[in-house]
């Protein structure tokens, strides 16, 4: 006799993957909540895990992983003088961290993470496809204070004594006597390697880079006129002055088009999907939202592909109610 026993969630998914999801989620037994090829609700996410200071060798690091995607993200701190910027302005004090490129995140994927991408090849299109979402978010978020990458530099003033003494005599007359300029900059280099590979590459990335910037700590420097270089102390460090937690929270469509059983224009969000789910969708949204000041402000809303969800689909109080408990489980994760 043969023995007693089916076969896993996990082989029906590989040998049938398309019939398998939309039978879970669209079960013929009504007393059957809807589910995933994983076992997750559509609107369930992958726990979220975060361990910070994980890199000797940065200036701030952190490794991030939800369900079996892990990221491994480090920032490193590098000065450059103002003289060295071709495009320099002094009077320019709303896009210097854009204009002058003080922010510059790289993804590598090349790292065994998956069978697709092998050790030692070049960049894929995923690969530059996330790092141009990552610097793009990191810019539309104003995420980074421009004030904590500029390094000042007074000027001696040989006059200042007198300048002092006669303001003492007419009080009516300003005693703006700020002598300082920028004479260089921090530049933060984010690098984010995927060590396993399991979906949802741009909301663990970004975690990641959230993660490591909040760990990132800079030493407080300032401009040697008579060597003209910047010296930084060994001990006296300051930390990042983010602007609020972004968080991101990607959803993909599933429609069941594949499959012999018609869904009748059915579809549904698969919120944190997986890498299988992911080659079973051609349709995702992401937004991000913040809930730092207890109001819910969604910073970006992008899709990607299909033509089944629209304006209308995505005011839907699921989807960012989703997003509301995703921030919260991220942010717990990396401030805990």
């Amino acid at each position: 006799m043969a023995p007693d026993a089916g076969l896993s969630r996990a082989t029906f998914a590989k040998l049938s993957p398309y019939p398998y999801l939309l039978a879970n989620l669209e079960p013929s037994d009504k007393d059957v909540p809807p589910a995933r090829s994983n076992g997750r609700a559509p609107g369930e996410c992958r726990p979220p895990t975060a361990n910070l200071s994980s890199l000797a060798h940065a200036n701030g690091s952190a490794v991030v992983r939800m369900g079996d995607t892990t990221v491994v993200c480090g920032v490193r701190c590098e000065t450059i003088l103002t003289s060295k910027i071709p495009n320099y302005r002094a009077s320019n004090d709303e896009t210097e961290i854009k204009d002058y490129d003080l922010l510059v995140p790289n993804i590598e994927l090349a790292t065994g993470c998956a069978p697709q991408f092998l050790p030692g090849g070049p960049p894929t299109t995923l690969a530059q496809t996330l790092s141009t979402r990552i610097y793009s978010l990191l810019h539309s978020s104003r995420l980074v204070q421009a004030d904590d990458l500029r390094i000042w530099h007074t000027k001696p003033d040989e006059n200042l004594e007198q300048d002092e003494d006669r303001m003492e005599e007419d009080t009516n007359e300003p005693s703006d006597i700020n002598n300082q300029h920028v004479a260089a900059y921090w530049v933060l280099y984010v690098d984010i390697f995927f060590i396993s590979f399991d979906g949802n590459p741009f909301d663990a990335a970004w975690a990641a880079t959230l993660a490591a910037l909040k760990d990132t700590k800079i030493p407080v420097a300032r401009y040697d006129t008579d060597r003209e270089l910047v010296t930084c102390s060994r001990s006296n460090v300051k930390s990042l002055s983010l602007n609020g937690m972004p968080v991101a929270c990607t959803a993909a469509v599933f429609t069941g088009k594949e499959t012999d059983r018609p869904a009748d224009g059915k579809y549904w969000l698969l919120v944190d999907p997986d890498r299988l789910e992911e080659t079973l969708c051609d349709e995702s949204v992401t937004v991000v939202v913040d809930e730092t000041d207890g109001v819910t402000k969604i910073l970006s809303l992008s899709k990607h592909g299909g033509l089944i969800l629209s304006p209308h689909h995505l005011r839907s109080k699921d989807f960012f109610g989703w997003a509301s408990k995703r921030w919260r489980d991220v942010v717990a994760a990396i401030t805990k």
